[in-house]
């Protein structure tokens, strides 16, 4: 601890903040830099860190953000990125990171949570965060017949201006994908999934006025997020990106109970570790929204 510096607040001191963004991607081979630059990082996202100089050493970052759970909406916390550089490992900086963390958010959360690899499963229990397994949903599918599907499905460029604005728009304004579990106001997070993780994946429905994140290998779709500023029907959405192929859907989030919709679900282990605040119960059998996992 001696000669090291807490701070946090520095997205507008270059030196602190790209010292950030090198340690997370010699960490994580996270890349934070394009995500910085389209001004994605928004006051909802803090990272609180020792520095050595002018050096980030060791972070812990908060997300402030709402959970949606059964149509109620819920104060919640996730934490992210954690590390520690390695020539500063094992001196209890991560330790007294979570222990400020807590400090300045007590009694101001529902819910706080966040995912661990699998090298630290023994850490996070030490300050009341429990392990939480979820459910990843899946329904047998087939679609129906529809000639003009192609003219409404168009692949969204994040390269281009045009498409990066309309994706930024949605992102900020759109409804939670669920009313039985969701997150919102995760613009920031989301942004990052589209400029690093499915840059290649994001499509938009012009008829019904939704994008939607997807990867379809061979007979299987994987329906990563479904964003849109209204109302929608999943079946209807299903139908469009599907084809004659399509035999399966894996939804990785938790989609809303349908009638037309014939859910099956498998338990999965993801890291999941939630600190509950008095009656608020982070709910069992969901899947927390892939796109808003910091």
């Amino acid at each position: 601890m001696q000669d090291l510096k807490f701070t946090k607040n520095y997205k507008n001191n270059d030196t602190l903040r790209n010292s950030f963004f090198e340690l997370a991607a010699s960490t994580f081979d996270i890349h934070f830099e394009n995500w910085y630059r389209h001004g994605c990082w928004g006051e909802g996202y803090t990272p609180f860190s020792f520095a050595d100089g002018d050096q980030i050493v060791a972070n812990a970052s908060v997300n402030i953000l709402e959970l949606v759970i059964h149509g109620e909406k819920k104060n919640a916390i996730q934490i992210g990125t954690v590390m520690t550089h390695p020539d500063y490992r094992k001196k209890g900086l991560s330790t007294h990171l979570m222990n400020k963390i807590l400090e300045e958010y007590e009694n101001k959360y529902d819910v706080m949570y966040l995912f661990a690899n699998e090298s630290v499963l023994d850490f996070y229990p030490k300050f009341g965060f429990k392990p939480l397994e979820e459910h990843l949903f899946s329904m047998d599918f087939h679609s129906t017949a529809n000639p003009s599907k192609s003219a409404n499905l168009r692949r969204l460029d994040v390269t281009d201006a045009d498409d990066l604005h309309l994706i930024q728009q949605f992102a900020s304004q759109r409804l939670p994908v669920s009313k039985r579990f969701a997150t919102n106001h995760t613009p920031g997070i989301f942004m990052f999934y589209c400029l690093n993780v499915f840059n290649n994946d994001i499509y938009y429905l012009e008829n019904e006025k939704v994008i939607v994140i997807y990867q379809k290998e061979d007979s299987n779709i994987d329906l990563f997020d479904v964003v849109s500023l209204n109302e929608i029907n999943m079946k209807d959405i299903l139908n469009t990106i599907s084809d004659e192929t399509t035999e399966k859907v894996t939804f990785h989030f938790t989609p809303d109970e349908n009638k037309d919709i014939d859910l099956k679900s498998t338990m999965t282990n993801e890291g999941l570790f939630v600190k509950n605040h008095g009656d608020h119960i982070y709910p069992v059998r969901v899947k927390h929204p892939v796109t808003s996992i910091a």
